[in-house]
């Protein structure tokens, strides 16, 4: 049993890893800077008993790093997991500097303490493949950034910075880039839960220039998966991809769904100009992660989809009465 700290516990991927920790009966602290959210976007509220190695704890980085400290002396983990960003690539553009504070300026403050901290064995930052820019096919690990939105800077320049910590004080960071995830649980401003969601409402889902622009899918019980072994066997200093081997068009995504919602696409797409700054591919080479720590992807885009439409049946009527749109919050 370890101990873990998880920054970013309320988000989609945050809170997945831990309900992945408790099933294998690691000790966790989750910290984030607003209170829990509805159980219905947490999956550790989904086990079958309340977990007694787990507590959440609301701080939020920018502003009390020092009541994090308190729990950091007091918790002593031994990993440290980083999925707190301030998300969204189209509103971005509206107040970049929120998002240059959270995810540079305030990651700059707590990384430069954490790297005082002797317990930390590894400190894995999840980062983005948004980093990169649009990609001319699949791209290997690197630092050759060529960001095109504020969401995506602010990214890129906080790992140069974590690079920089690595080379002069042999900061224990591992880096994850990850394709874009889904599943159970995630929130329905998101393009799989909100058109199975609005195929089952009734409602039109925007798709943006048509749905042209290319992803790779990966659920997110392989990303939990592969991160865990990451922060347990990942090489400081490096970078592994996450990511499946398949793509698919954001069109033929949508397609998928009608048929298995039996919806016409007609009746659930709306299409609208495409987003500023929004990039047409980006591909993900994961060989290095499939080489050196042995892992691989389970569970195929149908599968997933299928898994992630139970969950939206489940909790219908509670889906349908919380937002469905991303509330910006500086």
């Amino acid at each position: 049993m370890s101990r873990f700290l998880v920054i970013g516990s309320n988000s989609f991927s945050g809170s997945s890893f831990i309900r992945h920790l408790l099933k294998e009966d690691h000790e966790v602290m989750g910290i984030s800077r607003s209170e829990e959210i509805h159980q219905v976007y947490l999956p550790y509220k989904w086990l079958d008993n309340e977990p007694s190695g787990f507590k959440f704890h609301q701080v939020d980085i920018n502003n009390d790093l020092e009541l994090l400290k308190t729990y950091m002396n007091e918790f002593q983990p031994e990993y440290v997991v980083n999925f707190a960003a301030q998300g969204m690539v189209a509103e971005s553009w509206i107040t970049p500097e929120d998002w240059y504070q959270t995810n540079v300026v305030g990651q700059v403050k707590l990384h430069n303490y954490l790297r005082t901290i002797d317990c930390i064995r590894k400190y894995v930052h999840v980062s983005t493949p948004e980093a990169y820019g649009s990609t001319d096919g699949w791209v290997n690990e690197s630092y050759s950034f060529s960001p095109s939105t504020p969401y995506a800077v602010s990214r890129a320049a906080c790992d140069l910075h974590l690079l920089s910590f690595f080379r002069a004080y042999k900061f224990p960071v591992v880096f994850t880039r990850a394709a874009n995830v889904y599943g159970e649980g995630q929130q329905l401003y998101r393009i799989i839960p909100r058109a199975l969601l609005f195929a089952r409402l009734g409602k039109k889902l925007q798709l943006h220039g048509g749905g042209h622009s290319v992803r790779s899918f990966i659920h997110i019980d392989d990303v939990t998966d592969a991160t865990l072994k990451i922060a347990f066997n990942g090489e400081i200093g490096d970078t592994y991809h996450i990511s499946t081997n398949d793509t698919v068009s954001i069109r033929d995504l949508v397609a998928m769904i009608c048929k298995m919602t039996d919806v016409p696409f007609s009746d659930l797409v709306e299409e609208t100009e495409d987003r500023l700054g929004k990039d047409q591919s980006y591909l993900l080479r994961s060989a290095k992660l499939r080489q050196e720590l042995d892992w691989k992807d389970k569970i195929s885009l149908e599968a997933g989809i299928k898994k992630t439409l139970t969950w939206v049946d489940d909790n219908l009527s509670c889906l349908q009465s919380l937002p469905m749109d991303y509330s910006h919050k500086p």
